[in-house]
């Protein structure tokens, strides 16, 4: 199959169809010089190739976001308050308990726990609330990124196993991929200093791996980064696959600068932090689909209309993403910023259809639950 006219660019194309591991400069090759069509016609084609060709999954899930208390203050983020902000909020066990019902009332199975970096709750407390879902809820908990898992151990003074194995024996079951943003210390330096570096961010990932716990991993892109350094994120995921097999999904969205700190919004620190902002749907698709050809060793890639809606969702489909994430029943980040997509079970039943596929509702490890 020919991709391109481009030879050079049809010779790596092929390469990585066949599985073949693409070197850092043949990464940044297909963003400077690949176009869209010819990225998208091979990254669909190895997504057949590695994927049930004619099956789109999803989960049916809910985000509990279960506080906004955080004082990383991240220049990205719209979400978080400070304790005597009118908005800071805790929530109490029944109210989790109260969402996690309705989750199971419309056939969910799974929830995500995120909070801020709160810095008074102790350990029993979320260990309390991880036993007291496990207790009363047959669901599957997705919750804490690094970066929370990073601020526990060092208000709680301990090693970030320790936390992990905790969390795990209290009813965590694994660990979403938040606060990646883009792997690389000068990025991570201007939109979240306080945050864990990317070498620390990946070896927390690696530490829940060895403890038998999944992962995801993400990638928030279009802000201060460099080509280059997004291509470093794509190759430290990849690299990190390699020596644990332990994560899911690949998961890319472009940054939403509604009402955050590098907002149009706010100049004065525009002046002195150049964002780009995010560049559009055309660039969400060619980054979604040099990953797929890039990160050769991770099967599932998650479509972010969230961010992008329905209709560059459905095209995803075409681009490299074999799934669709969440119904996202609650989301609460994105919308912060401004951004609000919502679609049913049957809202995205449709989209899959429409789009050539068959729907099915998956759990966090790709497990078929129920096909149309």
């Amino acid at each position: 199959m020919t991709f391109s006219k481009n030879a050079e660019l049809d010779e790596i194309l092929q390469r990585a169809v066949e599985g073949e591991r693409l070197m850092g400069g043949e990464i940044l090759y297909l963003f400077d010089e690949g176009d869209l069509h010819s990225l998208g016609r091979a990254a669909h084609e190895l997504r057949l190739r590695r994927c049930p060709p004619e099956q789109v999954t999803y989960v049916v899930d809910r985000n509990i976001n279960y506080s906004n208390i955080c004082y990383v203050d991240c220049n990205f983020c719209a979400f978080y308050a400070h304790k005597k902000d009118d908005n800071a909020y805790v929530l109490s066990q029944e109210q989790i308990h109260g969402k996690i019902e309705e989750l199971l009332a419309i056939g969910g199975t799974q929830i995500l726990l995120q909070g801020g970096h709160h810095p008074n709750l102790q350990i029993d407390w979320y260990q309390d609330m991880l036993r007291g879902i496990k207790e009363r809820y047959p669901v599957h908990i997705h919750g804490f990124s690094p970066s929370e898992i990073s601020h526990f151990a060092k208000i709680w003074k301990m090693s970030t196993t320790e936390v992990l194995r905790e969390f795990q024996a209290a009813g965590l079951d694994s660990v979403p991929g938040g606060g990646a943003e883009i792997l690389n210390d000068r990025v991570r330096d201007v939109l979240a200093p306080t945050k864990v570096g990317a070498a620390r961010w990946i070896e927390i990932m690696e530490e829940a791996h060895a403890l038998g716990m999944r992962t995801s991993a993400t990638m928030m892109f279009g802000h201060v980064e460099t080509l280059p350094e997004r291509v470093e994120h794509i190759i430290r995921v990849r690299d990190s696959q390699a020596r644990t097999g332990g994560y899911t999904a690949f998961i890319c969205w472009t940054y939403q600068p509604g009402f955050t700190p590098m907002s149009v919004e706010n100049l004065p620190l525009l002046e002195t932090i150049p964002v780009s902002a995010h560049k559009g749907s055309l660039d969400y698709l060619k980054t979604l689909a040099i990953s797929r050809l890039a990160i050769n060793n991770v099967d599932n890639f998650q479509s972010s209309w969230v961010t992008q809606g329905k209709k560059i969702g459905q095209l995803t489909l075409f681009y490299g993403a074999n799934d669709l994430g969440s119904t996202m029943m609650e989301e609460n980040v994105v919308s912060a910023a401004g951004v609000s997509f919502r679609l049913t079970r049957d809202d995205m039943d449709e989209m899959i259809r429409s789009a050539g596929f068959r729907p099915a509702q998956r759990d966090n490890y790709y497990n078929i639950l129920q096909a149309a």
